[in-house]
């Protein structure tokens, strides 16, 4: 008996689901009343609507009624299906409403969030500043930026917080997709606060030797200007250069020209 039940509960487990989640059920939005496979696919269809004004997103925690894939049947949000009694969702959460066959992505619920993340609860731990998860290995090794998830991606402008897209904490604290970094780092220097986000001495031993090279003609070889260092924040004083202007402070030549600081009279 006990085996023909656990046989119920696990039929057509990862047999359903859409591009986002392995499950047995769809759900029904609140919102406009139809039935999607999940909050991702609802969101998809909504942004595609020609008229902007019908555009919308599931908020996940107001879903109330589900539908069995497996017998059609629509019922209140529950785990195991009222009718035939298969287990809607390996994984299930009741605050989320979320569903998953799929359990290798070790999915646990983190309160402080308010929402599941993946990667095991051993594996992460809630940074209150920053207000998300990090990998442990993180603990007491970033810069914390007040709310740094709660924001767009500064590449493709997609929200960080509950993305489905692995992200990344950069050496200034700012977020953005793993992805979008790996694009990002050619150009070295973090869109949102400039400053360099690898180790760029490399870079800029051989712009030293590029300058020392490089003789300013007469005009120019005696002309100074202001500069910002976008890495140290500090503005010094120094020789202009066509090729780069370089920090007195941290020698970095992540600079910028600025106008002359104001002394007080």
């Amino acid at each position: 008996m006990e085996g023909s039940v656990l046989e119920r509960l696990d039929f057509g487990k990862m047999g359903y689901g859409c591009k986002h989640y392995r499950r047995r059920c769809r759900i029904r939005a609140p919102c406009c009343n139809e039935v999607y496979s999940c909050r991702h696919c609802h969101n998809e269809a909504t942004s595609m609507l020609s008229n902007t004004f019908d555009r919308h997103e599931l908020i996940r925690q107001d879903v109330q009624h589900v539908v069995c894939s497996v017998c059609d049947t629509e019922q209140p949000v529950a785990q195991v299906c009222t009718n035939c009694g298969v287990r809607m969702g390996e994984y299930f959460c009741s605050i989320c409403k979320f569903f998953d066959d799929d359990t290798g992505k070790q999915q646990f619920h983190c309160d402080d969030c308010g929402i599941c993340r993946v990667g095991g609860r051993e594996n992460f731990f809630h940074c209150n500043k920053c207000g998300s998860c990090y990998s442990t290995g993180l603990r007491d090794n970033h810069l914390c930026v007040e709310n740094s998830m709660r924001h767009h991606c500064p590449i493709c402008y997609e929200y960080l917080f509950d993305s489905l897209k692995d992200t990344t904490v950069m050496k200034c604290g700012h977020t953005m997709h793993c992805e979008c970094y790996q694009e990002m780092i050619k150009a070295y220097c973090c869109p949102i606060c400039s400053k360099s986000v690898i180790d760029m001495s490399r870079a800029w031993k051989r712009i030293d030797e590029e300058i020392e090279a490089t003789v300013m003609p007469d005009d120019y070889r005696h002309r100074k200007v202001w500069i910002l260092c976008n890495d140290c924040n500090d503005t010094t004083e120094v020789y202009f250069h066509i090729i780069g202007h370089k920090c007195g402070h941290c020698s970095s030549y992540n600079t910028r020209a600025v106008a002359p600081p104001v002394l007080p009279q």
